[in-house]
């Protein structure tokens, strides 16, 4: 089997990569194994300095791996060179830190001496998507590899070409061989995957059909799993923020990667009394977008990755029109592309309220007070995170506990951050990435008891 990778702004074939077969495959996890054997007794200091080059070769390559990102998934060229650049700061976070993370816990107990150690666990199998196609497979790698464990990508199929270069970044950096590797295969042999014995844990970043297949899977074979999935963010604005600044965020939050992102904002729940302000200066806002090709400097918002994708996103969008949503900007597609799109007097029960919106698309919703506003913002079955534009900093951390999303920002798009744990709670997945959390998710919490 063949896959192609293909450029969603001009249909142009970007790559073509060959199936493995399944001795193939074997051989590449028997390797993996093997590998583990020598690196998980790789001094700490030494897995830091490899993480620490491994940066660098991501600064040093920067342009490169940018155009494959763009070329392969459609994303503005200067945000691809943002995630590249972004990679190297979960590298550089991890080689400064992962030694103290790894450190030895010691607990006052009846013993003579007890303690916590952090052992790896093995082989760990990463499920990545598109949308950030090297970004989500470094916080992974960083914290997952600098533990001593051993990497194993199955990357989205659009982007292989992404999937070798991050190999290639690796080898570059000094790793041994099969530390790291990218796995050629359809989505069919995932469940051969997980149940090999090298495989002691599974990543996944992705739908929610996709994590609940492999969280099935995994815990049919009693492996561990970290799910990062859908969200559906509510961007909430108390009447007493600042609008032309709330705005400024807003359009950043829904727009940036063109709306592919998990963590985007796409419920705009908004106080009745700046309904009509934040509305036409976000409209405004979003009209001085420049649209068009990927590769060009100037370019804001490109095609979405796929057609089926932009096909998807329309139609949210007339399904939501046909239901009382007012189309208030955009609504138009053409091939991969889809226009930026407002969609106003937004209502529950609407596709576009109840359903993760992946694309160029805000959805505005009216609410009576503070209080309706968060009883719109749970009536999710997703919970990443919550953002509150207010000048009230201290009446919004009181309204922290209302949100049950993993994360909640005050004046701030939700954004992953190495030195902050990430991840959701409900239809959104379960596990951390990123910190000290993202770290002790695979890694063996050894409680060590001694007694003369």
């Amino acid at each position: 089997m063949e896959f192609q990778s293909v450029n969603p702004y001009n249909n142009e074939q970007v790559g073509i990569f060959t199936a493995l077969t399944k001795d193939e495959l074997d051989e590449k996890l028997n390797k993996s194994q093997q590998a583990f054997e020598s690196w998980r007794k790789v001094p700490i200091a030494e897995r830091c300095q490899l993480i620490k080059n491994a940066g660098q070769v991501l600064r040093d390559n920067v342009e490169e791996y940018a155009k494959m990102i763009t070329l392969e998934m459609g994303k503005p060229i200067s945000e691809s060179r943002s995630e590249v650049n972004k990679c190297a700061w979960v590298c550089d976070y991890y080689a400064e830190n992962a030694s103290a993370f790894l450190a030895d816990e010691y607990i006052t107990t009846d013993a003579d001496k007890s303690f916590v150690r952090h052992d790896p666990i093995g082989g760990v199998l990463a499920i990545m998507p598109w949308n950030f196609p090297f970004w989500q497979v470094f916080r992974y790698a960083a914290p997952t590899l600098t533990a001593g464990n051993t990497g194993l990508l199955k990357h989205a199929p659009n982007v292989f070409g992404c999937a070798q270069q991050i190999e290639d970044v690796f080898k570059k950096a000094g790793y041994p061989s099969y530390v790291f590797q990218k796995l050629i295969v359809h989505h069919d042999q995932t469940e051969l995957i997980i149940a090999n014995d090298t495989v002691k844990a599974i990543t996944l970043t992705g739908s929610e059909r996709a994590g609940s297949a492999v969280a099935e899977i995994s815990g049919r074979h009693i492996k561990k799993t970290v799910l990062e999935l859908g969200g559906n963010n509510a961007f909430i604005v108390w009447e007493d923020a600042d609008i032309d600044e709330a705005v400024k965020t807003a359009v950043t939050a829904r727009m940036f990667n063109c709306g592919q992102s998990c963590i985007a904002a796409k419920r705009f729940i908004l106080i009745e009394g700046i309904y009509d302000e934040f509305v036409m200066k976000f409209t405004e806002a979003v009209k001085l977008l420049k649209s068009g090709d990927p590769m060009d400097e100037n370019t804001n918002v490109g095609p979405l990755a796929r057609i089926d994708l932009a096909d998807q996103l329309n139609k949210q969008v007339n399904e939501s029109v046909k239901k009382g949503a007012t189309l208030l900007l955009g609504g138009n597609q053409n091939g991969c592309y889809h226009e930026p799109t407002i969609l106003g007097d937004v209502l529950p029960g609407m596709a576009v309220f109840d359903q993760e919106t992946f694309g160029p698309l805000a959805a505005m919703i009216k609410a009576k007070d503070i209080n309706h506003a968060f009883e719109l913002s749970e009536n999710s079955n997703y919970g990443l995170g919550v953002t509150v534009c207010t000048k009230n900093i201290e009446k919004a951390l009181k309204h922290a506990d209302r949100v049950s999303d993993g994360a909640y920002f005050i004046n701030e798009l939700v954004k992953s951050d190495p030195r902050l744990p990430f991840g959701g709670t409900k239809n959104s997945g379960y596990g951390r990435e990123l910190a000290k959390e993202g770290m002790m998710e695979f890694v063996n919490r050894k409680t060590v008891y001694v007694k003369h």
